[in-house]
C-alpha cells in the first residue's frame, strides 16, 4: 500500500511538468504497483507435506531420520509440542484434511462404519476439505501413497473416486503396503507385484511426483502430499536398509512395563512383566519401522535436491509429520497406538519454508487440524470464509508475516473399536475387545472411549481424561512432575480443578469452528 501512496505522489508533483512527463510517469507507477504485488506474491509459495504413518516421536522415532532433521528442522522450525487430536490412521487423517476434530467431520475409527472413507464422510468432509480451496487458489496438485484405510474398496466408491481437488491423483487402496498393492490412478485401477525397483510404494511415489514436477506449469503453485506406508506394519525395508539398526531396541525407560496402576481397566489387564516373547516381538518391530523410515529420509533428501534444481526451494513450504504417535511396551502393551497417552498422541512436526527462521525450537502447541488452516494461510484464502476447528501457525514459524496467539487447552477425542464376538485369542475378556495379542493382552475396545483436554500453556501442564464407560472413569496427570503419565492424582487434586477441567472438556467437546479456539 505505501509503494502505491508513494507513486500517486510523484504523479501529482510532476503533473505541471507536460503531458508526456506525465504519460511516462503513469506508465512508471503502473510498473511499480505491478512490481509491489509482484513481490507480495502474486504466486503464492508452494507448498509439500510429508505425512508418515505411525511414527512416534517420545520413543526416538526420529532418530533414523537424519537428512530431514538436517534439511527441514534445521533449516526451518521443529515443533516441540505437536499433537494429534485423535490417535488412529483414519480418523486423524480425515482431520488432517478437513481441519476438524472428529465429533465434526465424524470419522471415528478405521472401519467403513466408523466412517472411514464413507459417504457420508465423501458427500460432507471430503467435499470440503483443503485440495478443494487450493484448487480454487489455481494450485497444480498431487497425491501420492495412502489416503484413508477404507479408501478404494467397492463399498467406498472403489477406486473411480478421486476426491475433489486432486489434479494427479496416485492413491493406495486399503491400509498400508510395501509391495503387493493396487493403486487408484486417476481413477483407474493399477496393481503392483513385489518387484523392488517396481513396485516399493515409498519409492514409486516419490519418482511420481519428481514426474509432476517436471510437467507442472512454472505459472501456478503447487501442493505435492507424499503418504508413504512407513513405519506402518508390516514393517517391509528396502533391500539395502534390512540389517541396519541389528542392535537397537526399545527403550526401556519412561513407563516401559510398567503396571497400568490406577487406569482404565484396559490398561490394567496386560501381563506384567511382559514375557519374553512380547518382548523379542516388540523390538524386532522396533528395529524393523526404524528400517522402512531410511527410505522416506531418502526421499525427502531427492525432493529438496529436486525443488532445487528447478529453482522452487526457496517458495516452497515443506512439512514433514506424521498421523500419529505409536507405543512398543509402554504399560505393558507390545505395539500399537489408540491410548490417551504421550506416545500415542505426540507427533514429529518439522517446517522450512519462506520467513522460517533456521534451527527453531518452538514451543507453542500445534495440533494436526491446524495443518489445513496454516495450508490455506500460505495460498491466500481468507480464513475466516472456511469452517475449521484449527488456526493457522504459519505466525508461530514466521513471526514476520503473521500475528497470532497460542491456544491454552485442546481437545483429543478417540472411539474405541470392539468385535462383537469373543476374540479367539482372547477369549476369557468376552466379546468387545480388538487388536488382541497371542498371550491375551487387547490393545482396544468399544468402552476405550475417551476425550481428554490438555492444558500446555507455561503455567499448567495437566492432562483431564474422561472415559464412556460403565465406570465413568477418570485420568489425570500433572505432567510437569509426572511427564511419563505414571500416577493417576484424579483423587488428590483439588475439586475445583476437576471441575475447571470437566467444563472445558465439556465446552470442547462440543465446539465448532471459531469456538474451538475461542474457548477460554
Amino acid at each position: 500500500m505505501s509503494g502505491g501512496r508513494g507513486g500517486g505522489a510523484a504523479v501529482h508533483r510532476r503533473r505541471r511538468g507536460g503531458g508526456a512527463a506525465t504519460a511516462a510517469l503513469t506508465l512508471l507507477t503502473a510498473w511499480l504497483t505491478c512490481c509491489v504485488r509482484c513481490a507480495e506474491g502474486v504466486k503464492p509459495s508452494n507448498i509439500v507435506l510429508v505425512l508418515v504413518d505411525d511414527q512416534d516421536v517420545v520413543l526416538g522415532g526420529m532418530t533414523p531420520m537424519k537428512k530431514t532433521k538436517e534439511l527441514i528442522g534445521e533449516a526451518g522450525a521443529t515443533f516441540v509440542n505437536a499433537f494429534t487430536v485423535t490417535p488412529l490412521c483414519c480418523p486423524s487423517r480425515s482431520s488432517i484434511l478437513s481441519g476438524q476434530y472428529p465429533h465434526n467431520h465424524e470419522v471415528r475409527n478405521n472401519s467403513l462404519s466408523g466412517n472411514c472413507s464413507s459417504t457420508q464422510w465423501q458427500k460432507g468432509p471430503e467435499a470440503e476439505a483443503f485440495p478443494v480451496y487450493l484448487s480454487k487458489q489455481k494450485y497444480q496438485t498431487f497425491f501420492g501413497g495412502k489416503y484413508l484405510n477404507q479408501y478404494g474398496t467397492k463399498a467406498a466408491g472403489d477406486v473411480d473416486h478421486i476426491p475433489p481437488g486432486w489434479d494427479q491423483w496416485n492413491a493406495l487402496v486399503g491400509n498400508s503396503q510395501y509391495y503387493n498393492y493396487t493403486l487408484s490412478v486417476n481413477g483407474k485401477a493399477e496393481k503392483h507385484g513385489d518387484s523392488y525397483e517396481k513396485d516399493y510404494l515409498t519409492d514409486l511415489i516419490l519418482n511420481r511426483s519428481l514426474s509432476f514436477l517436471d510437467d507442472r506449469s512454472p505459472q501456478h503453485p503447487f501442493f505435492i502430499m507424499l503418504a508413504p506406508p512407513a513405519p506402518h506394519s508390516p514393517w517391509t525395508a528396502a533391500p539395502q536398509y534390512q540389517k541396519e539398526f541389528n542392535n537397537v531396541q526399545a527403550p526401556r525407560d519412561g513407563s516401559f512395563d510398567k503396571l497400568g496402576k490406577d487406569k482404565h481397566w484396559l490398561l490394567r489387564q496386560p501381563v506384567n512383566p511382559m514375557p519374553n516373547s512380547s518382548l523379542t516381538f516388540l523390538d524386532n518391530a522396533y528395529r524393523r519401522r526404524w528400517q522402512t523410515l531410511l527410505s522416506v529420509d531418502d526421499m525427502v533428501e531427492k525432493l529438496v535436491k529436486k525443488l532445487d534444481s528447478i529453482n522452487e526451494l526457496n517458495n516452497t513450504y515443506i512439512f514433514y509429520t506424521s498421523d500419529n504417535g505409536y507405543h512398543t511396551g509402554q504399560f505393558s502393551l507390545p505395539i500399537d497406538k489408540r491410548q490417551l497417552y504421550e506416545f500415542d498422541i505426540r507427533t514429529p512436526l518439522l517446517v522450512r519454508g519462506p520467513g522460517i527462521k533456521p534451527n527453531q525450537m518452538i514451543k507453542a502447541p500445534v495440533l494436526n487440524i491446524d495443518l489445513a488452516s496454516t495450508f490455506l494461510d500460505i495460498s491466500g484464502v481468507n480464513l475466516s470464509t472456511i469452517n475449521v476447528d484449527g488456526q493457522s501457525f504459519l505466525a508461530q514459524m514466521a513471526p514476520s508475516l503473521r500475528n497470532s496467539t497460542a491456544r491454552p487447552f485442546f481437545l483429543v477425542e478417540y472411539t474405541g473399536e470392539g468385535n462383537p464376538t469373543k476374540d479367539p485369542t482372547c477369549p476369557k475378556l468376552g466379546p468387545g475387545v480388538s487388536q488382541c495379542f497371542p498371550d491375551c493382552v487387547c490393545e482396544d475396545a468399544f468402552n476405550n472411549t475417551y476425550a481428554c483436554v490438555r492444558t500446555l500453556d507455561g503455567k499448567q501442564d495437566l492432562q483431564y481424561c474422561e472415559f464412556a464407560d460403565s465406570e465413568s472413569f477418570v485420568e489425570m496427570y500433572n505432567m510437569t512432575s509426572d511427564p511419563h503419565q505414571l500416577e493417576n492424582i484424579v483423587k488428590k487434586v483439588d475439586p475445583s480443578i476437576l471441575q475447571d477441567m470437566n467444563q472445558r472438556l465439556i465446552k470442547l467437546q462440543s465446539c465448532m469452528g471459531d469456538s474451538c479456539r475461542n474457548i477460554k
